[in-house]
């Protein structure tokens, strides 16, 4: 759900597609209908912005048909009734003009996951970019506990990062509200442990997110960043307002292994190795701790991010004598009982480790929650979720919806793979994807120019017949800097995630436009061209 596997998971999706074809009943459910959708048991392409009136209508007939797991509700969890209560006002006959999916398909889907002898949860970032990001993620958190398909094998809740290391840097406290392991900063007893690990004084208060940070940069509240394999220039909501916060700095560094969007507004640019170029972890969405090994001496001057930071520290007067990652990982162990268990001797060996792994030569749990939750009764928590509109809805002036999202092709901001004169030539130009029957209401077809247009910035683009695309809304992939997507997004947040909502803002889109500039850092030259 709220997610393109074939397309941003796609050896995920391999998996998907081998498993259905072994008997697994897939449902796939997202307001785009994409090429996954071909090997789909049920297709649940409801309307953008509806999420929680779906999953609330299977919560609603799981307990209207008395299909709730009472054992694992009554051991295991706690605020059932309120859920229950909540669940009342939305009935799938009441949901289904809402969200557009029939009363009877969404109860025909309620009733076979509750059912199966073993039924999992896998979600994307259409789950989470949307002020209820957090709603939608509950409901589907209370979808797994109140049937009980959660805490065994071939069950549980599945999501699908955006990137390779993400669950890695959630996990070692790169999040501002939490230390490692999720601890939060403002919780004593986390605050006294990591203030004597570290050995000096931390803050109490949670940091800002990326957004919150720009706009205190732009308000002139913060003079000076570091920004480290980021591009906020692309990849940021409302871009006018993030690359004119950036603007405002007095001082700018940019650590990158590319000359990206961001590193052209630096006033220093430190050059860091890829990934083949040193050695490191990654932790992936399954947990699994896996060792990345130099394999190529770095070009240039540049040098491993390690070594930057380092030599930064001790320019700052700190005694940091970090030689190697190994070391680093020795201290992350210290850091995080999750991973206590796994020796850096122990990943050279096996290459890879499942946590947790609390005790070395445990052989690592790839199954969570069996016995408890990480929750101070150990009990799961239930939380209601009522229908929470986008921040912005369309209307007369801005009639259309936007959704971004990645391409196959290209991958986030397109900062390597645009490079990649193949991947380039495939897809060498700015696309808009919209539904044949608005192009047709536009006037135009497939190749032509359209501006998307809406109330914070506009792009020239080129449009893309896509029957998977719902009427009344446009798809724009957010790679290419000549029509960047994120200059038309929304920067409104989630209160609890504090997620940007980069799949629902109002646009108006028009015939006509601007030639976008020079397509791409490979200049979209053609196979034959490339390779003769």
């Amino acid at each position: 759900i709220g997610a393109n596997p074939t397309s941003n998971h796609p050896v995920a999706a391999t998996w998907m597609k081998n498993a259905t074809k072994a008997g697994v009943k897939l449902v796939y459910a997202d307001p785009r209908r994409s090429e996954l959708a071909r090997h789909a048991w049920r297709m649940l392409q409801f309307k953008p912005d509806t999420d929680v009136a779906l999953l609330n209508a299977m919560i609603y007939t799981i307990i209207e048909e008395g299909l709730v797991n009472d054992e694992f509700v009554r051991e295991r969890t706690s605020g059932f009734e309120a859920l229950k209560e909540n669940a009342k006002s939305f009935s799938p006959e009441k949901m289904a003009p809402i969200c557009g999916i029939p009363a009877e398909t969404i109860r025909e889907v309620a009733r076979a996951y509750a059912t199966s002898k073993g039924s999992m949860i896998l979600w994307g970032m259409g789950i989470s970019q949307h002020v209820h990001g957090t709603d939608n993620a509950r409901c589907l958190i209370a979808l797994a506990m109140m049937t009980g398909q959660i805490g065994r094998p071939g069950t549980g809740l599945h999501p699908l990062r955006g990137q390779n290391n993400v669950q890695g840097a959630s996990d070692s406290g790169l999040i501002p509200m939490v230390f490692p392991d999720y601890q939060r900063v403002d919780n004593p007893d986390a605050h006294q442990r990591f203030e004597k690990l570290w050995g000096t004084t931390l803050d109490k208060k949670p940091g800002l997110t990326v957004v919150e940070i720009m706009d205190a940069a732009y308000d002139g509240k913060i003079r000076g960043m570091y920004i480290m394999g980021e591009n906020p220039a692309m990849s940021d909501p409302d871009l006018e307002h993030a690359r004119g916060a950036m603007a405002k700095l007095e001082h700018l560094v940019v650590q990158d292994i590319f000359l990206t969007e961001t590193a052209y507004l630096a006033d220093v640019v430190l050059p860091a190795t890829a990934w083949p170029e040193k050695d490191g972890t990654v932790t992936n969405t399954d947990r699994m701790v896996q060792l990345g090994r130099k394999a190529l001496n770095a070009p240039g001057e540049a040098r491993e991010d390690l070594w930057i930071i380092v030599e930064l520290a001790k320019r700052l007067g700190l005694d940091w004598t970090y030689a190697h990652p190994r070391e680093v990982w020795n201290e992350m162990r210290q850091a995080m009982d999750s991973i206590r268990g796994i020796t850096w001797e122990r990943l050279e060996r096996d290459s890879s480790v499942t946590y947790p792994c609390e005790n070395e030569g445990d052989p690592g749990e790839p199954v969570v929650f069996q016995t408890h939750f990480p929750t101070a009764t150990g009990r799961g928590r239930f939380v209601p979720a009522d229908i929470i509109p986008a921040a912005e809805r369309p209307d007369e002036e801005y009639p259309m919806v936007l959704i971004t999202g990645r391409q196959l092709e290209h991958w986030h901001t397109g900062a390597m793979t645009r490079r990649s004169g193949a991947l380039d030539a495939i897809e060498p130009e700015a696309v808009a994807s919209l539904h044949p029957l608005d192009l047709d209401a536009l006037g135009a077809k497939p190749g032509d120019l359209v501006t998307v247009e809406s109330r914070r910035g506009k792009v020239s683009i080129y449009a893309r017949a896509d029957a998977g695309t719902p009427r009344g809304a446009v798809f724009i992939p957010f790679c290419y800097y000549e029509a960047a997507a994120n200059l038309l997004t929304n920067p409104v947040l989630d209160p609890f995630g504090k997620i940007p909502e980069f799949k629902y803002c109002a646009v108006r889109v028009s015939a006509g436009g601007e030639r976008p500039g020079d397509p791409g850092y490979g200049k979209g030259r053609t196979l034959q061209e490339l390779y003769g």
